[in-house]
């Protein structure tokens, strides 16, 4: 009962029920990443989306499959023509919000000071 009420109603933690019928009664498996998100075409071959596996997070998305969903190719990662290119990283989780997020220097929770003014920046003043 509890899964069923999470389906209708928590749309930010895996798909609701709505979206479990429209992807059997429309959608076409298309393949599964490392991470367990699953990837769905419509079956007139015009829409793409993702069943995350947890919450919805898009950063969760490699790039392989990032190009498959956005339609910049119609070569799908599990597919044996799919080429990594070089440029490419493994996936690493959106940090935002986290004790492992990016702070700069000179940030509230950032233990470094903020480099000092060098003396070529003239700040702007009304007149």
């Amino acid at each position: 009962m509890k899964q069923f009420l999470a389906e209708l109603f928590i749309w930010w933690h895996g798909q609701t029920l709505g979206t479990r019928l429209h992807t059997a009664l429309h959608g076409q498996f298309v393949g599964e990443d490392e991470a367990g998100n699953r990837y769905f075409k419509s079956k007139k071959g015009d829409r793409r989306w993702v069943l995350y596996n947890g919450p919805a997070e898009a950063s969760r998305i490699p790039s392989g499959w990032h190009g498959w969903m956005h339609h910049r190719t119609d070569i799908t990662p599990v597919d044996k023509k799919y080429d990594a290119r070089s440029w490419e990283l493994p996936h690493k989780p959106n940090m935002t919000g986290t004790a492992h997020a990016y702070r700069p220097k000179g940030s509230m929770l950032n233990d470094q000071s903020r480099p000092d003014v060098t003396g070529d920046y003239d700040a702007w003043s009304p007149e």
